[in-house]
């Protein structure tokens, strides 16, 4: 039997079967996507040159980030020798523009000296992000870290102070300092930093197979590095840590150093 967030996946959309159906697919994927797929037990999956986790029941995922157009392909060897390429269109979607004025100018242009703090600090992260352990914790889908007013989503194109930065990598909730942030799925906690120049409190909840959660400026932090903590656990507290000008929860999404999209995965927010 598939695993609810794999069925998810992979009924909602419907199967794009090969020649031979025996690697599964969804029929499209869009950028900023999780996909996860199943092929047989004992398979080899590449795709873009890495080597996908393939788990015991032959599911496995990988992720596209937010420019990716066209079509995506993977290359799949079967036990037996036999070799396939499968690919997946990838439909276009648009992006809004968000722009934040009021910051710190020194956040947004920082001077050689914050610069190098803060290139030093996102190494940290990226780091944390290289794990890749046999664990399927997002098997079991996921929920809302905290529910309120979406106030930045995935993708928007940035113009801080008036000048245009990076898109924003992720989705951000709108409520106030002290507002408990839960576990939105299963996982290990990878990194624990309390005070970041850019992002402030920040968690990272690694879910396996390369997947992983972000949470920043938060104003508490309730975990310990390589804790074990179960979907809906709360992990701490929204704040305005970091570079922020007000509370809110900024929830992003990993699949190794690829950025997705929370929301992808997450469905409507709950009234």
């Amino acid at each position: 039997m598939m695993r609810p967030l794999l069925c998810a996946l992979l009924g909602l959309a419907g199967i794009a079967h090969a020649s031979a159906p025996r690697t599964e697919l969804p029929a499209s994927t869009t950028p900023g996507g999780l996909v996860i797929g199943r092929t047989e037990p004992g398979a080899m999956v590449r795709f873009e040159g890495r080597a996908l986790r393939v788990a015991e029941d032959g599911s496995f995922l990988f992720g596209l980030g937010r420019d990716v157009a066209g079509r995506v392909a993977l290359d799949v060897r079967y036990r037996d020798g036999a070799t396939q390429t499968l690919s997946i269109p990838v439909q276009p979607r648009e992006f809004a523009i968000e722009r934040v004025d009021g910051l710190p100018e020194s956040t947004v242009n920082p001077d050689p000296k914050l610069a190098q703090r803060i290139a030093r600090e996102q190494a940290q992260v990226a780091k944390a992000r290289e794990r890749n352990d046999a664990r399927q914790d997002y098997r079991f889908g996921f929920v809302w870290p905290n529910t309120g007013r979406i106030s930045g989503v995935y993708g928007s194109q940035r113009i801080l102070n008036g000048t245009p930065k990076n898109p924003h990598y992720g989705v951000d909730i709108a409520v106030g300092t002290g507002t408990p942030i839960h576990a939105p799925a299963g996982g290990i906690v990878s990194f624990v930093a309390k005070d970041l120049y850019l992002t402030g409190g920040t968690v990272v909840i690694d879910h396996g197979h390369g997947l992983s959660s972000v949470f920043v400026h938060m104003s508490r932090i309730d975990v310990k590095p390589e804790q074990r903590v179960e979907q809906g656990a709360v992990i701490g507290a929204v704040g305005a840590t970091g570079r922020a000008t007000g509370p809110h929860l900024h929830w992003g999404m990993n699949w190794f150093d690829t950025r997705l999209d929370p929301q992808l995965v997450v469905g409507p927010m709950p009234r």
